[in-house]
């Protein structure tokens, strides 16, 4: 075999870890940047702990989820913030037509509607809500969006002066775009996308909703964005 047939058996042996439901259920529900255990997962993807048990072998195998034990429970989270990466960008070129099936009862019609206005991708704010800073970002000259996204000297100015600490000892680009799979436009990702989310779930800007990503803005969050992007309250609910 070739070195070019081994890095194509290679490739499709990685895409496969994800060409499975259960599995890509997993991913998507890891997506919220927390760890979660065998059995909560095997739950939420509505399989038998036993089943769940081999996809998260498989997963860990293949280099996308890291574990860890801690007495008789299996906490299993996204190997990092690369694989999120990889599983966003994948999500978001799903058809649209291939997710609009109707939704099953009220409660998951309100669970699709608050990921919809306001989630977290990973670790930064996606949905409406991650648009909308994005955007406000981008109209005051804080973020370029033309030949990638790029903060300005005024946006490192910005951040600072929020008292949004920005580690930048990393290999972790600064800003990039990550597509988001409602909105179909990309939002900040990258060091100061992960700084910005950070900073709103611990000063009270914004909170978790229910056992999904979703999260909801707060009254004096509502009140930050305005004072300091200039985001109107509509924009946000």
């Amino acid at each position: 075999m070739t070195a070019k047939d081994s890095r194509a058996a290679g490739l499709a042996a990685f895409a496969s870890l994800a060409a499975d439901e259960t599995r890509a259920a997993c991913l998507l529900a890891l997506l919220d940047g927390r760890a979660w255990t065998a059995g909560e997962l095997a739950r939420h993807a509505g399989v038998a702990a036993s089943t769940l048990s081999e996809h998260l072998g498989k997963l860990v195998a293949g280099g996308l989820l890291a574990q860890e034990r801690q007495g008789r429970h299996r906490y299993v989270r996204l190997a990092g913030a690369r694989v999120a990466q990889l599983v966003e960008d994948l999500a978001a070129q799903v058809p649209p037509a291939a997710v609009r099936r109707p939704p099953r009862g009220l409660r998951e019609s309100s669970a699709g509607s608050a990921m919809a206005r306001g989630r977290t991708c990973y670790d930064h704010l996606a949905g409406r809500l991650g648009i909308a800073v994005t955007d406000a970002l981008t109209a005051r000259g804080l973020l370029q969006q033309d030949t990638g996204f790029a903060l300005t000297e005024a946006g490192l100015e910005w951040f600072g002066r929020a008292g949004i600490p920005l580690d930048r000892a990393g290999r972790r680009p600064l800003a990039r775009a990550c597509l988001d799979w409602t909105e179909r436009r990309p939002h900040l990702a990258g060091v100061a996308g992960a700084a910005l989310c950070r900073h709103a779930l611990e000063a009270g800007w914004c909170v978790r909703i229910g056992s999904e990503r979703a999260v909801r803005v707060t009254p004096s969050g509502e009140r930050e964005l305005d004072a300091l992007l200039g985001i109107p309250s509509g924009a946000l609910r």
